[in-house]
């Protein structure tokens, strides 16, 4: 079983890099403000040298943990989510109890902090070859790194084929967060497990807007065109 999970976790992540890149063309299109990105523990909020930064992790007071890692979209308004990731339940001594996948079913709600201009900037350095440019995303889809507290509603599919549904609680504390919600992290509470994972113990977190002026700009050729009729003399 031990020389089975790497690889199950390896072709989950491959596809959760995919799902990545996608959530990026998804954002691109879509013009509603209320629409976002969204990173947990993955993608370019990784650093090789900082361990802490990716899965992001929830703790129980008992001391086990949950370490998850997704990505997605979602839409604030009308509450549809495609977000998807891996996860890894361990014990207090950092043994694996069980690996596997999950899915957000629900957004039950966001509340956003507003937006940070310079988060995504701050990313760069980090960035290896192997990753997306946030710049690249930044330049042709007016992206910005967006402060937040999103639940969602998801289910949890272990390696096992054993299923388990609960709350994710995930706090990006960007934008003008409140005092209550200036840890950045994750909080998991689950129907069949009577611990709840409310200490956030390390992860990055992020949420990507569309910048209002990209829907402007998208509108620009269209006008531009109609400014650019031939025009006739009397």
């Amino acid at each position: 079983m031990n020389h089975f999970m790497p690889t199950g976790h390896s072709t989950w992540t491959a596809r959760l890099m995919l799902l990545l890149s996608l959530c990026a063309g998804l954002v691109t299109a879509q013009t509603n403000s209320e629409n976002y990105g969204f990173l947990l523990g993955s993608g370019f909020l990784c650093d090789g040298n900082d361990t802490s930064t990716c899965p992001a992790t929830a703790k129980a007071v008992q001391g086990d943990s949950y370490e998850v890692s997704g990505a997605g979209t979602f839409d604030a308004q009308n509450k549809s989510v495609k977000v998807a990731g891996t996860f890894s339940h361990k014990s207090a001594n950092g043994s694996a109890i069980e690996t596997g996948v999950w899915t957000a079913s629900e957004l039950i709600s966001f509340v956003s902090y507003g937006v940070a201009p310079g988060a995504l900037m701050h990313e760069l350095p980090g960035l290896s070859p192997l990753q997306f440019s946030p710049m690249r995303l930044k330049r042709a889809s007016g992206l910005m790194a967006t402060g937040g507290l999103a639940v969602f509603r998801v289910r949890l599919l272990t390696l096992s084929g054993v299923a388990k549904t609960g709350v994710l609680q995930v706090n990006c504390a960007l934008g003008n967060v409140p005092q209550e919600r200036s840890i950045e992290g994750i909080r998991l509470s689950l129907e069949s497990d009577r611990n709840e994972f409310s200490e956030e113990a390390g992860g990055r977190v992020m949420f990507l807007s569309t910048r209002p002026e990209a829907s402007s700009t998208a509108k620009a050729p269209e006008n531009r065109e109609s400014d650019s009729a031939p025009k006739t003399n009397d």
